[in-house]
């Protein structure tokens, strides 16, 4: 069973869209995203610098519109119908959306533009950030964590937690790690998935009751518990609730493997998810589709599992 997977936050990088806008179709396509999201989308993802398309306001419109583009790509000539499921880590949810059927373009460009804006603003209440924790034991973690104070935002699977809180806590936390564990700082605006973002949750549910979400047409897992969704107003509910909640990634990859995963092909800007699962599903061909030039490569993936 084929899997297509949908990146979050950090994977962009500076002119990784400019190879797409070659093709007069991706370009016309990305100026259409641009007006749905309220962002100019084109400029970013060709000439935007890196601390230009970490803005969360930019970056996470700029992400889904990316994945947009690879899903029309990757299920043109009737594709769709070899690819077993789809899930995305994080916003990259709102792109799994898209390609399950569940949101339209212009909704889920409607929504992922206020789902920026609301958690930048959120972000900029009050001095937190976000660390990634490699190895060491979970649960001794997670002991630490709520004597800090912070909270587990992404549970990523492979020995990897990204933890996010108080700026304070975070240093405390990397002076004073948990055995055989490592403690890296990321360069994001806030505490995403905590309890931080709860401005951006009310806002959003307010954004949420004016899409038109569909059932899904395509097995789509959740980040709330790795599990199966196919009513489209219940998964937009968890995209708004999960705005302040972890991100069970780990769950998501157990879950493709209940499910005999064979394959899996990320969408631009692609290579985290592919990363996570050559540690944690090894053995399991993959394709990252980061250029037009890596199309040919995730056809043939399709081909070999029709």
């Amino acid at each position: 069973m084929l899997v297509v997977v949908c990146p979050g936050q950090g994977s962009q990088t500076p002119g990784f869209l400019e190879a797409w806008l070659a093709n007069p179709a991706f370009a016309d396509a990305l100026r259409a995203m641009s007006e749905q999201a309220g962002t100019d989308l084109v400029s970013a993802g060709t000439v935007g610098d890196a601390d230009t398309i970490r803005d969360t306001a930019i970056a996470q419109p700029l992400i889904v519109a990316a994945g947009v583009l690879t899903l029309g790509a990757l299920f043109a000539d009737g594709r769709r119908a070899a690819v077993g499921g789809i899930a995305g880590h994080s916003v990259g949810e709102i792109t799994a959306a898209v390609g399950a059927g569940v949101l339209s373009t212009a909704d889920a460009l409607t929504f992922v533009g206020e789902r920026g804006r609301s958690m930048k603003a959120a972000a900029a209440a009050s001095p937190t950030g976000m660390s990634a924790v490699l190895g060491g034991d979970e649960a001794e973690l997670l002991a630490r964590l709520a004597a800090l104070g912070l909270e587990p935002a992404n549970f990523n699977g492979g020995g990897q937690i990204v933890v996010a809180g108080d700026l304070d806590a975070l240093a405390a936390l990397a002076s004073d790690p948990p055995a055989k564990s490592r403690v890296i700082p990321l360069q994001v605006a806030g505490a995403f998935h905590t309890r931080h973002m709860l401005p951006a949750v009310q806002h959003l549910t307010e954004v949420a009751g004016r899409l038109s979400p569909t059932a899904a047409t395509l097995p789509l897992w959740t980040n709330a518990d790795g599990g199966l969704i196919l009513d489209g107003s219940a998964f937009v509910d968890l995209l708004v609730g999960q705005v302040s909640s972890p991100v069970r990634w780990d769950l998501c990859m157990q879950a493709f493997t209940d499910a005999g995963v064979t394959g899996i092909i990320e969408v631009a800007p692609a290579g985290a998810l592919v990363g996570l699962a050559k540690r944690a599903l090894r053995g399991i061909p993959t394709v990252a589709i980061k250029t037009p030039d890596d199309l040919p490569a995730a056809y043939d993936l399709i081909d070999q599992q029709a």
